[in-house]
């Protein structure tokens, strides 16, 4: 499953470890927030609401910066774009630790999250025109899985800092580490060039172009299609994974009285399951095609929960359906960085890259509130079956309307159409 690695460049193996690094280090800052909630409701009094909108402001803003940040890397590279928004999200991780109340907290986290939005849209552009096409799915499917690495750093590094420093500091020194992810800026400047895609890009260009004019370059009348398909398939994507993992651990703790979800094992499962459930989807992408790889695994998202809803369990069988529902959670966003890559021409890439994943995040905190509102008329299980069921049926849809893009070289890659879809082998390197 691996046997790429040996096949790729210097230059492409360097250009993974960096965006490998960069997508790991994401989910490192983004969890350490999660970890905290607890601390930090305790340290400001806050209310659970009001922890709740500063994770909802910050998935907002992050998705904001997925579209500027892919904006931003068209216009002005890949790798420097990359290297801005690390020491961004660093930075404002790090002054985290400084604030002295909500209001601060929430400012801080809001641009916290713009930069972790614009650094997945470079990477993920990056990392799909550094690739050769044949391994393009493989390896952005191995980075994603990079995610599993930072939550289970994330976990790892809260442990260690609440058993040496005192519960009232423990949550400000776990932000303070949060600088140290700029670090892989000196990797990134010394090892990692633009793809040749952007330089002769860059080359070709004839004549200025403001960025608001690159920002709304994906909704052009040849790309509008696409980019309505591709928002609707991250809305489907991200709209049943929040649909279930919102509301699933309430439904298994106040329904099935289960504890287990309260403990390390439960949690090391479930990370263990998304790095494989990345990983195999990379290979799947690359064998069976982008569509058909997220039909599949949208149907054994919606098998598995119907499991979890239905069927009676004890503690140690949930432990062990833990697995598959991590690793079928994570086969669709895995799916999405090569398909999306391969959907857009090079001059709006990144800003497709990052409105089409980006856009299915914000819209879809509407599923896990269609399941609060409908579990008041029904079971909270037959809710959550019901949400996931249409989240899913919206991203195999959209699935079945986009192109087959496998294998599309990204150097000559036109606008995709409907015609591309009759015949997507034209394309292909």
């Amino acid at each position: 499953m691996f046997n790429w690695y040996r096949d790729v460049t210097s230059r492409e193996r360097k250009t993974f470890w960096a965006c490998f690094g960069g997508w790991a280090l994401d989910a490192l800052e983004v969890q350490m927030f999660g970890l905290a909630i607890p601390a930090l409701i305790a340290a400001f009094a806050l209310s659970k609401g009001e922890a709740g909108a500063i994770s909802s402001v910050t998935l907002i803003t992050s998705a904001l910066g997925g579209w500027v940040g892919g904006t931003l890397s068209d216009r002005y590279g890949r790798v420097r774009t990359l290297q801005w928004m690390i020491v961004w999200f660093s930075l404002f991780t790090f002054l985290s630790a400084f604030v002295s109340g909500y209001e601060q907290l929430l400012v801080v986290k809001a641009l916290q999250g713009f930069g972790i939005g614009g650094e997945w849209a470079a990477g993920a552009v990056l990392m799909a025109e550094a690739i050769q096409p044949k391994y393009r799915g493989k390896v952005m499917g191995t980075v994603q899985s990079a995610w599993a690495v930072g939550w289970g750093a994330a976990v790892a590094l809260f442990t260690l800092i609440y058993t040496y420093v005192p519960e009232a500091m423990a949550w400000r020194v776990m932000f303070l580490v949060g600088l140290l992810p700029a670090l892989l800026i000196i990797y990134v400047r010394r090892q990692v060039p633009e793809p040749e895609s952007f330089a002769r890009k860059q080359k070709n260009k004839t004549g200025p172009q403001t960025f608001f004019a690159s920002l709304a370059g994906i909704f052009r009348p040849e790309l509008l299609r696409v980019t309505l398909l591709g928002g609707l398939l991250g809305l489907g994507a991200h709209g049943g994974y929040h649909a279930v993992m919102t509301w699933l651990p309430t439904f298994l703790k106040t329904e099935k009285h289960l504890s287990v979800l309260n403990s390390g094992g439960y949690l090391a499962v479930i990370i263990v399951a998304f790095f494989c459930g990345c990983v195999a989807s990379g290979f799947l992408v690359d064998k069976i095609g982008r569509r058909k790889n997220i039909i599949l695994f949208a149907f054994c998202c919606v098998a598995t929960v119907q499991v979890y809803v239905f069927m009676e369990m004890s503690n140690t069988a949930m432990l062990f359906l833990g697995f598959p529902l991590g690793f079928f959670a994570a086969g669709i966003p895995a799916s999405l960085g090569s398909l999306f890559n391969e959907l857009y021409p090079a001059d709006v890439r990144g800003a497709g890259v990052g409105f089409c994943y980006n856009f299915g995040r914000v819209l879809s905190a509407v599923f896990p509130f269609m399941v609060g509102h409908m579990s008041e008329h029904m079971s909270l299980g037959a809710a959550i079956g019901i949400d996931a069921g249409i989240a899913y049926g919206v991203a195999v849809i959209a699935a079945l309307a986009l192109p087959e893009t496998r294998g599309r070289n990204l150097d000559t890659c036109a606008p995709a159409t409907a015609d591309a879809a009759a015949a997507p082998e034209a394309s292909r390197a």
